[in-house]
């Protein structure tokens, strides 16, 4: 039970211990509203980084669990992230390579041209999808081997890359429309890809088969 205010001086104290108490409740009330709102710009930041993603169709089989990998060393992890984004050249060009038509579609040594054919006539569902509009080349080079590693590890086939049209783009050139291409076909995990139907972005997206 507190003590007994006897003159004015106590009850100053007891009013300044008051107020000081209101200023720490405030103080702490202002830092977990921070702490949450930089929480939900970072999952916002990651959701579209990832884009839309499609859950695969559900198949009537027995699913082995796998087996946890082994823990990875951050430092390991960062070495290895650092030497994606220096694998994909931008001196790469796709031209010099034979298994390419007139729209620059793509198929790897040993993948024939009717998996062009099925990929373009959209025989294989699209699982997920990476927006790359308005990122300059080196974060667009970034994002997509790391979109690249993520969709690798959940197991998707075929998915969708928005690279745009060049519109907002100086002298409306499509930047990144050649430079994509290019990354895509120094990726190993990479069997084919194809300009993508208007509907899913014609001109402005390609559509790509990986490996399973």
């Amino acid at each position: 039970m507190p003590a007994p205010i006897k003159d004015f001086a106590a009850l100053a104290r007891l009013r300044t211990e008051l107020k000081a108490q209101q200023e720490a409740r405030a103080l702490a009330e202002a830092q977990r509203v921070r702490l949450e709102q930089q929480r939900r710009i970072e999952a916002d930041l990651f959701r579209h980084s990832v884009g839309t993603v499609a859950p695969l169709a559900v198949a009537n089989k027995t699913l082995l669990q796998a087996q946890r990998p082994e823990p990875i060393a951050r430092h390991h992890l960062a070495d290895e992230q650092a030497a994606l984004a220096e694998s994909l050249s931008d001196d790469f060009s796709i031209e010099t390579l034979l298994d390419t038509d007139a729209e620059l579609s793509f198929a790897r040594n040993g993948i024939g041209p009717d998996t062009v054919r099925k990929l373009r006539r959209g025989h294989w569902v699209i699982q997920s999808q990476l927006d790359l509009h308005g990122l300059r080349t080196d974060e667009a080079r970034e994002a997509l081997s790391e979109y690249l590693r993520a969709v690798g590890r959940r197991g998707l086939r075929c998915v969708r890359i928005i690279h745009g049209k060049g519109l907002g783009s100086i002298n409306k050139e499509p930047v990144l429309k050649s430079k994509v291409r290019n990354w895509l076909v120094q990726k190993e995990e990479v069997l084919a890809f194809c300009q993508a139907k208007a509907a899913d972005g014609g001109s402005g997206a390609l559509v790509v088969l990986l490996k399973s």
